[in-house]
């Protein structure tokens, strides 16, 4: 069986199909980077128009390395959380395409799609384990007792980490996306500044918001071309602060449910920093690979197995759910 997932739940306009919910067959994404770089951010009006444009290339790109419609037998689509304006591209679509072919449309909570793009993996996790989830967006903890059956640990009482890395990045004039440019020129230097770990002496809550701030006043005290010359040690800095707590808190979860198994998903997963800190955080610690860490199509449709074996099929009226949570 083949399932075919399209996401658009913020600025990347993906499409998948992964067959017997194990193997991924196509995987396709255009991203939206060049859009929303000069706003230092994604742009929602944008981020829905560029879906509009994107989303039937995408998809028949995805069907066309997959051998088309032959062997596609459901639909799964991300109904949130995330932009309301770009899920509703995203589901109008999907609910239009799966009346016309004749398949069963499934919903999917881009939260547990991150999840099950473990699943993807040669050997994935069997759960029970412990998942840290860091994207843009979201930074949480959960136990994941079963497949479908999650409970929030703890999770950002403010800034998501990818949230943090895009702001820090900002401040220290690299180009947005900031994740990936502040891990390079973090890789340049020694964290000599000693910043904030907020939150890392007790619980599983997290926060961020401090920690950006901390950057922030220094970039002030230093003065723009010190800043600029001391980049690469800021960037290290802060990155060192943000991954530390992260591994901290993850190996907190981990004894505090009594779980072997760490799982590290989200576009932050793909931080080699943050792998690094987390290998001893647990026993077991798993990661999807790059190509699956950030939004994709291939874990929508993973999820749409998921979604497929507990009957949720999205009703005819369904309404996008950006606020949607898991657990």
């Amino acid at each position: 069986m083949q399932i075919l997932g399209i996401e658009t739940s913020c600025d990347e306009t993906a499409a998948g199909v992964v067959d017997d919910g194990v193997r991924v067959v196509s995987n396709v994404v255009a991203s939206q980077v060049e859009v929303h770089a000069s706003y230092g951010g994604v742009v929602p009006e944008l981020a829905s128009r560029e879906h509009e444009v994107n989303l039937v290339p995408v998809v028949r790109e995805a069907l066309a390395a997959g051998g088309g419609w032959a062997n596609v037998e459901a639909l799964a689509v991300t109904v949130g959380p995330g932009l309301q304006g770009s899920l509703l591209v995203g589901l109008t679509f999907a609910k239009a395409v799966a009346y016309a072919a004749g398949r069963p449309l499934y919903r999917v909570n881009h939260l547990e799609a991150h999840l099950a793009a473990l699943r993807l993996l040669e050997e994935p996790p069997e759960p029970p384990f412990v998942a840290l989830l860091a994207t843009g967006g979201h930074t949480a903890l959960y136990d994941v007792a079963a497949w479908g059956e999650y409970r929030l640990l703890g999770e950002t009482r403010d800034d998501a980490v990818g949230e943090a890395f895009d702001k820090v990045a900002r401040l220290l004039g690299l180009p947005y996306p900031g994740g990936p440019p502040l891990e390079r020129a973090a890789a340049e230097a020694d964290p000599t500044f000693d910043f904030p770990r907020p939150m890392a002496r007790k619980g599983l809550a997290l926060s961020f918001a401090g920690l950006k701030t901390a950057v922030a006043v220094k970039v002030k005290e230093l003065g723009a071309a010190e800043a600029a010359r001391r980049r690469a040690e800021l960037a290290a800095s802060f990155q060192e602060a943000a991954v530390e707590v992260l591994a901290i808190k993850a190996a907190r979860a981990c004894r505090r449910v009594g779980r072997e198994r760490l799982a590290v998903v989200g576009g932050v997963a793909a931080n080699r920093r943050l792998r690094e800190r987390v290998a001893a955080a647990a026993a077991e610690v798993y990661w999807p690979p790059l190509e699956l860490c950030g939004d994709n199509g291939a874990m929508t449709a993973a999820a749409g197995f998921l979604a497929a074996a507990r009957g949720e099929i999205v009703a005819p009226e369904a309404d996008p759910e950006p606020a949607l949570a898991l657990g």
